[in-house]
């Protein structure tokens, strides 16, 4: 089994925040797609990362995970992409782990 973690940041480049309808629209297409999913949306986490050369950048972001047996990577590259281009973000964060069900 696996676990899909999606970061999604809650605010545009331009500082505008994420329409609600893009979270509700991901939650949607992912359990149609998988069955079910977890967003945890309430309580945003922080993350930063530094670009070479650059000065620190400080997102707040929404997780989304799915559990799944099998990954189709090329699936989830090109859901990656598409998120990228709509919220005009360089990189969205998407994790693969691997988990034992207990």
């Amino acid at each position: 089994m696996f676990v899909v973690q999606i970061y999604l940041p809650l605010e545009l480049p331009d500082g505008a925040g994420v329409p609600a309808r893009v979270f509700e629209r991901t939650k949607a297409e992912l359990t149609d797609r998988f069955g079910g999913v977890t967003s945890f949306l309430q309580s945003p986490a922080e993350g930063a990362w530094k670009p070479s050369g650059g000065e620190p950048i400080h997102d707040r972001i929404a997780i989304f995970e799915v559990m799944v047996a099998d990954v189709d990577t090329a699936w989830w590259r090109h859901y990656r992409e598409a998120l990228e281009a709509e919220l005009h973000q360089q990189r969205i964060l998407v994790r693969l782990f691997q988990v034992t069900v207990l």
